[in-house]
């Protein structure tokens, strides 16, 4: 019986270097282990195609097409998103405790400068949802910050920079579309 189970586990690992093996690159491959024949390699399976690397950057496939802003909840990410679907800006922000579900909106409001729901004072406010009576928009802190909300706060401002929130001001006017995705 341990005569048994010793040689399954020969096998085992010999098919475990195999595999390791067909999946290195050449120059690794090549250094370890002669280079098989053209009849050998015939009958081997083809080896896959390596996948190509998703862009954590590009616009999420899942939010439509034409021009919009796309907020992505799991990534705390935005993006201004032009006609054509190129992505015109990027960047994270910092979510706030009441957060819409992925769905289409519009933007129907906006103010200049505004006392956030947090006390803080905040600039360039693109609302775009209520959820349980409160407005949902983006925004950014006049000082800058980006601190964590409490979380047992009910206040629905996704905050980002100043530099973003003025590309935000100047993309999503009233009746904009905004693309929420999980």
């Amino acid at each position: 019986m341990v005569a048994g189970l010793t040689a399954a586990a020969i096998v085992v690992v010999g098919v475990l270097a195999y595999q390791a093996s067909a999946n290195a690159p050449d120059s690794v491959a090549s250094s370890a282990t002669p280079k098989a024949s053209a009849s050998a390699s015939a009958s081997a399976q083809p080896t896959a195609k390596p996948k190509p690397t998703k862009d954590a950057l590009a616009v999420p496939a899942d939010s439509g097409t034409g021009e919009r802003v796309v907020y992505a909840l799991k990534d705390r990410r935005v993006w201004l998103v032009d006609a054509d679907g190129k992505s015109l800006r990027t960047f994270t922000v910092m979510p706030s405790p009441v957060s819409p579900p992925p769905d289409i909106y519009q933007v129907t409001s906006r103010s200049g400068t505004v006392q956030g729901s947090d006390g803080v004072p905040i600039e360039h406010v693109v609302r775009f949802a209520n959820v349980d009576d409160v407005a949902i928009g983006f925004s950014a802190a006049q000082d800058g910050s980006m601190e964590p909300p409490d979380p047992t706060s009910k206040t629905g401002g996704v905050r980002m920079k100043r530099a973003d929130g003025n590309a935000m001001w100047t993309f999503a006017t009233v009746g904009a579309k905004v693309v929420v995705v999980p």
